[in-house]
């Protein structure tokens, strides 16, 4: 029996296709601004998403967190920014060796950003509150993850719901 080259072919693209859609469904951030994390966590948050909430709102509150952070008398030692479809992924990647490389590191950093998102525009005249983390935080925001990672062979993610 002979196949026809029209059917390699299209046997051919369709492996491509499904291969680069396979890959568009994976985390496209691993290997460009953290590992592959060891592991991901689901969170359930005590808030919900505003409304009407947009990629804005969350740009708008990493610069604050950014802004916060940078105030302080000596070098951010973390980076942090907004990737994906409406800037859902948060992601903090440590900028200092030996910093968020733990899972009890990176827990203890996220309540500590708790007190500093909670000092940000959007949050100061909502007036939220204390009951509510940093998770719960970003979740009133509509992020969808937080990715945390020491900037070299560790990174944590938890995915907000």
């Amino acid at each position: 029996m002979q196949i026809s080259k029209y059917r390699v072919l299209f046997a051919v693209t369709f492996l491509v296709i499904a291969a680069g859609s396979a890959r568009a469904q994976s985390d496209r951030y691993v290997d460009n601004y953290y590992p592959k994390p060891a592991l991901v966590e689901v969170y359930k948050a005590r808030a919900s998403t505003m409304n009407k909430v947009a990629r804005h709102h969350r740009i708008g509150f990493v610069l604050g967190v950014v802004k916060d952070i940078s105030s302080k008398p000596y070098p951010a030692h973390v980076a942090v920014f907004a990737k994906g479809k409406g800037a859902t992924k948060l992601i903090i990647v440590s900028q200092v060796a030996g910093r968020l490389d733990t899972i009890f590191r990176v827990r203890a950093y996220l309540a500590m950003l708790t007190s500093s998102a909670r000092m940000t525009p959007i949050f100061q005249k909502m007036k939220v509150e204390d009951r509510f983390t940093f998770l719960d935080l970003i979740k009133m925001l509509g992020f969808k993850s937080v990715t945390v990672s020491d900037g070299d062979t560790f990174a944590h993610q938890i995915v907000v719901q």
